[in-house]
């Protein structure tokens, strides 16, 4: 009788928390669209980091509500409205991060996410919020929650941890609903970015990420095959006789923060 109560309590909490949690993240999209411009005919965006610091209860709410899933109602989703979730979270999150140090920022004391970190930690390491009832960091959500619990390297092109050489932030977020086309649109535009990524006289040209995260692509160089068109703007460049032939190399990352005024 009692695992029978168990059970039924379980399932009332799942299907209760359930109603209070939007899967569409309207929330965020409603933020996302308030502060982030984009631009360079949809290739880029930047945020307006102090109108969010200013106008900020919009997303610390979208957030609690995010610390408020428990594991057992993330559980209870498709995997796309896991992911969905989790790059939210790591957007979102870094988000906070930012405004929640804006002085330093202001000040000039910092110009990168880089200086926000602790005397022995990257920024990345700090437990600075709360997600599937645990204080986490930001590098627990992508390497040991995203990358190991999803074969998606499309992620690459989706986690932005607010530098200027980091993909173009959306103006809205993901969804278990649109997640297929959001990832394969944020890679092609990733690609077609050619101060990240391109085809030149010297060969393939690409942006840290691929060699930093090279193990997640499966074969790097036919896994850009597949978006040559992207990489070569149709040129030919990129066709499948002359590509495995390409020398490929990694840009400089800038590591400035994605503001309005690092346009």
């Amino acid at each position: 009788m009692r695992v029978i109560f168990f059970v039924l309590a379980m399932s009332w909490q799942v299907a209760a928390s359930a109603q209070s949690f939007d899967p569409s993240h309207t929330a965020f999209t409603d933020v996302l669209n308030d502060h982030v411009e984009v631009y360079d005919d949809g290739l880029k965006s930047a945020v307006n980091y102090r109108d969010l610091a200013k106008n900020r209860q919009p997303l610390d709410n979208y957030l609690a509500s995010l610390s408020a899933v428990e594991p057992v109602q993330y559980e209870s989703w498709t995997q796309e409205q896991q992911l969905a979730f989790l790059i939210n979270a790591y957007n979102g999150f870094t988000l906070q991060l930012i405004i929640d140090n804006i002085d330093k920022f202001e000040s000039g004391e910092a110009d990168s996410i880089r200086n926000l970190g602790g005397l022995f930690s990257s920024p990345w390491e700090k437990s600075f919020f709360t997600l599937l009832s645990e204080k986490r960091t930001l590098d627990w959500v992508e390497h040991e929650k995203i990358r190991v619990d999803f074969d998606e390297p499309r992620i690459h092109a989706a986690l932005v941890c607010a530098a200027v050489s980091c993909p173009k932030l959306r103006a809205e977020a993901f969804t278990g609903k649109n997640l297929e086309a959001q990832l394969e649109n944020q890679m092609v535009t990733f690609l077609s970015d050619r101060d990240k990524n391109g085809i030149d006289d010297k060969g393939i040209y690409l942006s840290k990420i691929f060699d930093w995260y090279r193990e997640d692509f499966d074969g790097l160089r036919n896994y850009l095959r597949t978006y040559s068109g992207a990489l070569s703007d149709g040129s030919g460049n990129g066709d499948n006789m002359n590509f495995q032939s390409l020398d490929i190399r990694f840009v400089d990352y800038n590591w400035k923060l994605n503001n309005l005024e690092n346009r």
